[in-house]
């Protein structure tokens, strides 16, 4: 992996144990985000707005665009193994198996931590990190990096990562705006599955390449010249 992603996964990592303590402890980052979140809550009529963006970390909207990207991954990849492409299945098989990830990492998080929503406390978990802000981060962000090298314009391979940017944003938001999670909650899920993605981006969002060209034999070479 390159040093860069090594650099940003590990900062992400650092950031999101800096926010777990803080959310733990009680710390003032934790008292500080409470009254933020507190202070955009307002019942309105941007509600229904912020309730369809919040609805988009749904495992019943993000599953399906990740089963998408997959499929076309894969069928990409039966075409180039046609000829002789080497293991054009492992960019799918690590988009799926960092989605299966999400659950079995944030549930944990959520009943060790146990932190109470700004509705209140759940019953047999609490609500940091957001697994909705979690569920948008890896579907999405996989999808776009299977996506990735199907894309030969520059361009459309920046409008791609900025749809997937603000796609996250807006989920986000709408969480915070509807009183679903504090911002901590949705931010620590960004850095965690961030850093996660970022180690992913070079096998999932990079085309998968073939065999390399075996050099001609001097046999080959001595029949390849014209004949006489």
């Amino acid at each position: 992996m390159p040093l860069v992603r090594v650099v940003v996964s590990a900062l992400c990592a650092a950031l999101f144990g800096l926010l777990t303590w803080q959310v733990v402890t009680g710390g003032p980052l934790r008292a500080l985000d409470e009254r933020a979140g507190r202070s955009v809550f307002r019942p309105g009529d941007w509600v229904l707005a912020a309730e369809r963006a919040a609805d988009l970390g749904n495992t019943q909207v993000a599953l399906p665009v990740l089963g998408a990207a997959v499929c076309f991954s894969l069928w990409r990849g039966v075409r180039g193994g046609r000829d002789g492409v080497r293991r054009w299945w492992l960019p799918s098989l690590l988009a799926t198996l960092a989605m299966a990830a999400v659950p079995a990492i944030v549930v944990p998080l959520k009943i060790w931590i146990g932190r109470p929503g700004p509705l209140g406390p759940a019953e047999d978990y609490g609500w940091y990190p957001s697994g909705h802000a979690a569920t948008a981060a890896v579907a999405y962000g996989t999808a776009a990096l299977l996506l990735t090298p199907a894309l030969r314009r520059a361009l459309a391979r920046r409008l791609l990562a900025a749809a997937t940017v603000l796609l996250n944003l807006a989920v986000g938001t709408g969480l915070v705006l509807r009183a679903y999670h504090w911002p901590l909650d949705v931010v620590a899920s960004w850095l965690l599955f961030g850093a996660l993605l970022c180690a992913l981006a070079g096998p999932v969002g990079s085309p998968v390449r073939g065999p390399a060209p075996r050099p001609p034999t001097r046999r080959s070479r001595g029949r390849s010249g014209p004949s006489l």
